[in-house]
């Protein structure tokens, strides 16, 4: 069941900073503050929207992209359930790993001695 967050309150939790935002768009938005940065200052969490041409949908977006952020940091968990390896796959995963250690055996180098 997802969590309802009420759209005013957040509104009050929240810092609200509009700026110029970077890249290409031409002589208005180099001109004009439209990108929205909205700041969660219970949790931290910040939201950013440059898409459109005007602050006020700006906002909405970022506003929007905010709330389901919180309800992603709301959201439980399901418990992992670990898994049993039945005694037939230990036992193939054992000869497996002998396997590899046999070979890297061969890999060492070969002392020379004076016994013959």
């Amino acid at each position: 069941m997802k969590e309802r967050i009420n759209l005013d309150n957040l509104i009050k939790e929240t810092k609200v900073f509009f700026y110029r935002s970077p890249g290409p768009g031409g002589q208005r938005k180099n001109k004009k503050e439209t990108a929205v940065k909205v700041h969660h200052i219970p949790t931290g969490l910040e939201a950013i929207a440059t898409e459109f041409r005007t602050q006020i949908d700006n906002k909405k977006l970022a506003l929007h992209r905010l709330k389901k952020k919180l309800l992603e940091l709301t959201k439980k968990r399901k418990k992992r359930i670990p898994t049993i390896l039945p005694p037939g796959k230990k036992e193939e995963t054992f000869k497996q790993k002998k396997l590899r250690s046999e070979k890297k055996q061969l890999r060492k180098k070969v002392e020379l001695t004076d016994d013959y």
